[in-house]
């Protein structure tokens, strides 16, 4: 199946990375298989995968992610199951006072 990666500017900046990346996925992937793709894929990309997930596998705190428009978060973080054509988004957490 085949998965797009969209990510942020700032992050495209910081590792010389393309603003869209397209995955070819078995069938039932999960969030973590994509990012695992990522990180085995040509540089620059594994480095964008080390911005996205902390050492644990998991999203780093202020990165947010929407696989189709759902904030995986709230849903099965990681483990959230992409569908062929899914669109996952990669968003920085943005605070301020």
């Amino acid at each position: 199946m085949r998965v797009l990666i969209r990510l942020p500017a700032p992050l495209q900046a910081m590792v010389g990375a393309p603003p869209e990346v397209a995955l070819e996925l078995a069938d039932g992937a999960d969030l973590a298989a994509a990012l695992d793709a990522l990180r085995s894929s040509p540089a620059p990309l594994p480095l964008v995968e080390s911005k996205i997930r902390d050492e644990t596998g998991e999203l780093r705190r202020h990165v947010n992610a929407f696989v189709d428009g759902h904030d995986v978060k709230r849903d099965a973080g990681t483990r959230t199951t992409l569908r062929d054509g899914a669109t996952v988004i990669v968003l920085s957490a943005v605070s301020g006072g």
